[in-house]
């Protein structure tokens, strides 16, 4: 046994089980237990590196257990770090790490990790994943290693020092052209999604607008009141129909920025198509009894509950295969299609950038019942023409 100083603190060196134990003392505690900090391993230089490195650690007030792990980190950041996260978004991100986090770089030390190491792994990853997704995976270790330090227990996160390096070219999003389009539709009449790809080829609505849309959301003109009222008061018995889109399936609610909150006047194929899927919809919460939990959504379960993601990209994929289709198609590129059909159709960019909720529309915030919305009825005009029309006479916004 050796005597040996680690900065201010005296200690001792010994032999044990094949290698050597450090051990410095740090007092008494209230209770006048001896207070020591105990380092093996199987050198005398490496037992006096940990021992610095604790003291140095002990000195900044960061308690970080000896074999804390990225993994570790990560696992703690997923239990305690995520409060605001949608459920959809945490499960995302719980893919990703256990794909090539947790599994790739999830055993180094959290203290001794370096700048390089996080370099290396980064770089091993360039030839698998997207840029995007790339950033998304980095951006998961940066977090985490965040939420270590905010409980003092690793110093630097080292994984700020890092750019991300550009991965491989992302798939380009892509349109339907006008023929896909109405094979696209043909196909979806016998799949219960069938409303949903309809309202969302012909409004250009996001995926996320889409799932959380609500029937109280979804208006029609009453001429003789002169005001939009929700169509489950007023019925499907009259000839304008619009939607309000000013909800997202994201946290909180909200749309994406404040001017995605628009309102949209249907085409007739997308009022039809949701006159039937609200029938279809009263059968099926009348067949679940008990277990329908009425959530007022447009686009449902069985029991009422909202759609999963991944469940909507299953049943499109089913609705592409039917059609006939080529490639690989996402319900996001029906937004991309509506894009492409209005600006074929010499509809004014700028118009365009309101139906789709970038710029230029101003929605109030009350609620629609206090106050008349202003419906953009561009969108419907043109799809009626593209996809066939029932009515001849011309529109105005309301």
């Amino acid at each position: 046994m050796s005597k040996i100083m680690i900065g201010k603190y005296e200690g001792t060196l010994y032999e044990e089980a094949g290698g050597y134990t450090g051990a410095i003392s740090l007092g008494f505690a209230a209770d006048g237990k001896r207070l020591r900090l105990k380092r093996k391993g199987k050198t005398k230089a490496e037992v006096k590196d940990k021992l610095i490195g604790a003291v140095k650690d002990l000195e900044s007030g960061v308690k970080s257990p000896e074999n804390y792990t990225v993994r570790n980190a990560v696992e703690d950041w997923f239990a305690t770090g995520l409060k605001k996260q949608s459920a959809s978004t945490i499960g995302t991100l719980k893919i990703l790490a256990d794909q090539h986090v947790i599994p790739l770089i999830g055993k180094a030390k959290l203290s001794t990790l370096k700048a390089d190491d996080v370099d290396t792994w980064l770089e091993g990853l360039t030839g698998k994943l997207a840029t995007r997704t790339l950033v998304s995976v980095h951006s998961i270790l940066k977090r985490a290693t965040r939420h270590a330090q905010a409980r003092e227990l690793v110093i630097r996160n080292v994984a700020e020092l890092v750019i991300t390096p550009k991965g491989k070219e992302g798939r380009p999003s892509k349109a339907l052209t006008r023929d896909q389009a109405a094979a696209l539709l043909d196909a979806a009449k016998t799949s219960p999604l069938h409303a949903y790809v309809v309202v969302s080829l012909t409004t250009g609505i996001r995926t996320e607008e889409a799932r959380a849309l609500r029937w109280d959301h979804v208006v029609t003109w009453v001429p003789k009141d002169k005001a939009w009222r929700p169509v489950l008061e007023a019925g499907f018995n009259h000839k304008r129909f619009a939607i309000y889109v000013w909800r997202a399936d994201r946290v909180g609610g909200d749309t994406k920025t404040r001017k995605s909150r628009r309102s949209l006047e249907l085409p007739d194929q997308a009022a039809t198509a949701l006159k039937q899927h609200r029938a279809a919809q009263a059968a099926q919460q009348l067949e679940a009894g008990e277990l329908w939990t009425d959530h007022g959504l447009v686009f449902s379960t069985g029991v009422g509950t909202a759609l999963d993601a991944h469940n909507v990209r299953r049943s499109f994929r089913a609705i592409i295969k039917r059609a006939n289709l080529e490639g690989d198609w996402v319900p996001r590129e029906l937004r991309h299609s509506f894009v492409s059909i209005m600006s074929d159709n010499d509809v004014p960019l700028e118009t365009i950038a309101d139906l789709v909720g970038h710029a230029g529309t101003r929605v109030t915030e009350q609620v629609y019942r206090h106050q008349l919305k202003p419906v953009i009825a561009t969108g419907a005009g043109t799809m009626n023409r593209v996809f066939g029309t029932t009515r001849k006479s011309k529109r105005k916004s309301a």
